[in-house]
């Protein structure tokens, strides 16, 4: 049996949360302060070669929307999304993971502009200025697929844990026909890469004290369809040793193994509890929205 799809009706104009309307006031602010003031961009995107000194742009430039078009799909996203994911995180484990996300995206993206400099000898790596809050809405569609991943998309009737990989596919294949694909498409990656690090391995739940999320369904290979598995998972395990073999030493001696069985302090039945969640929030918010006539009802008795 399919699970009732998600994002449908009325209930996608509503239900907002006040953490996630304060962060889109965020986003319009700093769009609108670039606008006004351009060389403001030079100072608060992303630009490899003036990161040092201005390092503040590490954290800034998620934030910073250039074009109205961003702005405004950025903010409907984000207004859509994290009506899903705050109430199964929490207002603080929310705003943690789009901070702790939003700089290891900077980072990242830091790092492969001066590589790819060095590799090609291309200056505009070195001041394109990079900005935009895709990333952390990358990081969200992989939270959409941890919490509810049997959910469907009203519209599409796909499944929720397939959110991440569609989203990256189109990212790629619009990249080989437009020249702008290096100002987006490593921070898509990243984001989408940072996050399921972040959720896998490290978020606390408070009311557990237990950390990530070792459950099979959230593997790196659950992003990849069944077919490649065999060949994903071998190669998942190499980094996944490479990145966190010393934690797994320090924490098999209480005891503990880190893999796809298990992980410091995490339980598997944990994760089952939190999808559990995540789809009870969402049938309660979609349970207390206003259905199509009575918005269509009360606008008549406004007029």
């Amino acid at each position: 049996m399919s699970s009732p799809p998600i994002l449908g009706g009325a209930s996608l104009f509503t239900g907002f949360t006040k953490l996630c309307k304060g962060l889109a006031v965020v986003l319009v602010t700093c769009h609108i302060l670039v606008q006004i003031l351009p060389p403001a961009v030079n100072y608060l995107a992303l630009i490899p070669a003036r990161t040092i000194p201005f390092v503040w742009n590490l954290i800034t430039a998620g934030y910073i929307e250039q074009s109205i078009y961003g702005v405004v799909a950025s903010t409907l996203c984000l207004l859509i999304m994290g009506k899903l994911l705050e109430p199964v995180w929490g207002s603080k484990e929310f705003l943690k993971f789009i901070f702790i996300v939003n700089f290891l995206i900077s980072i990242c993206v830091f790092i492969t502009a001066i590589s790819l400099y060095y590799i090609t000898r291309q200056e505009n790596y070195l001041y394109m200025p990079i900005s935009g809050f895709q990333g952390i809405l990358a990081g969200f569609l992989v939270g959409i697929k941890q919490i509810i991943p049997d959910q469907e998309l009203s519209l599409l009737r796909i499944k929720a844990k397939w959110f991440p990989s569609l989203m990256l596919l189109i990212a790629i294949a619009i990249s080989f026909f437009t020249a702008e694909s290096a100002a987006y498409l490593p921070t898509l990656i990243f984001g989408t890469y940072m996050s399921w690090i972040y959720l896998r391995y490290f978020q606390r739940k408070p009311e557990t004290k237990l950390r990530g999320d070792p459950s099979d369904d959230f593997a790196f290979s659950s992003f990849f369809p069944e077919s490649l598995r065999p060949i994903i998972d071998p190669i998942a395990s190499i980094f996944h040793r490479m990145l966190c073999g010393r934690f797994e030493t320090s924490t098999e001696a209480h005891g503990d193994t880190l893999g796809d069985a298990s992980l410091p302090g995490s339980d598997p039945i944990e994760a089952t509890r939190r999808r559990e969640r995540g789809a009870r929030a969402l049938e309660e918010r979609l349970a207390t929205a206003p259905s199509a006539e009575e918005l269509k009802r009360d606008a008549s008795e406004n007029v």
